[in-house]
């Protein structure tokens, strides 16, 4: 967080010494609000960072082109603080009008076409419009494959969330094949004890436990713990919620005293 306030800082200061150079709707200014909109949403503060963003948009607005991509940047950044602050419905509207101004302003298999139906399909997936968020969690993915290198992590990304799609409507097996191809180019494309591959084993593990295939599940936690006691701080919430997955098989096979140690541990 301290970093972030001295960020806001320098930003801030540049943006004054600039007001005073430069005319009021200058494109460079849609840059330093859109920068301090940013530092805004990663301290969590959203309605200073809507508002920066929104500045930014106005500016942009006047000084570009009605199709220019720096505009859909805008709207995507907008659409980011909407969908972190839970109004999903602004949120798809902000990022539907960036997807369309990429349409017009970029080739079709460009990656940031890709990164709209993404978060598109985030959207939808936080909405439980399952069936939405899988298309265009797929059209991200098509787009990924003709794009990026075959072990691109944000490959990795697409194929991780269409299997949480499936994992969310009980399609299992769909889910399962989702995490593995996911696993493997984290497997490829990370260093060997990254917490993305932890999170790849907890939702591998997750499914097989829905399956009742315990041991399976029991495994792929097991993993996930490990990866994670060496590449997070002592105690991180994702450890203890592995804890708790852990607990949860050993309960369910009855191995009452071993589901009580995790739980207490958790």
């Amino acid at each position: 967080m301290g970093e972030y306030s001295k960020a806001l800082t320098y930003y801030e200061k540049d943006l004054e010494i600039t007001l005073k150079a430069l005319p009021p709707n200058h494109p460079y200014f849609a840059g330093s609000y859109n920068n301090i909109g940013l530092v805004y949403d990663n301290m969590g503060e959203y309605s200073k960072a809507l508002s920066s963003y929104e500045r930014s948009l106005e500016i942009r607005k006047i000084a570009l082109p009605p199709n220019h991509p720096d505009l859909a940047s805008s709207y995507n950044n907008i659409g980011n603080v909407y969908d972190n602050m839970g109004e999903y419905s602004k949120a798809l509207s902000s990022y539907e009008r960036s997807l369309e101004i990429r349409k017009i302003a970029l080739p079709p298999n460009h990656p940031d076409l890709a990164s709209s139906y993404n978060n598109i399909g985030m959207v939808y997936h936080n909405m439980g419009e399952y069936s939405k968020a899988l298309s265009s969690y797929e059209r991200s993915l098509e787009i990924r494959k003709i794009a990026l290198p075959p072990n691109h992590p944000d490959l990795a990304s697409s194929y991780n969330n269409i299997g949480s799609v499936y994992d969310n409507m009980g399609e299992y097996w769909k889910a399962l094949s989702s995490y593995e191809r996911s696993l493997e180019i984290w497997k490829i494309a990370l260093p060997p004890n990254h917490p993305n591959l932890a999170a790849s084993y907890n939702n591998i593990g997750l499914v097989y436990e829905k399956m009742d295939e315990y041991s399976k599940a029991l495994s792929y936690y097991e993993k996930a713990q490990d990866i994670w006691k060496i590449s997070l701080p002592p105690n991180p919430p994702s450890s203890a919620a592995t804890y708790i997955n852990i607990a949860n098989v050993y309960h369910n096979r009855g191995e009452y005293s071993k589901a009580l140690s995790y739980y207490e541990k958790a």
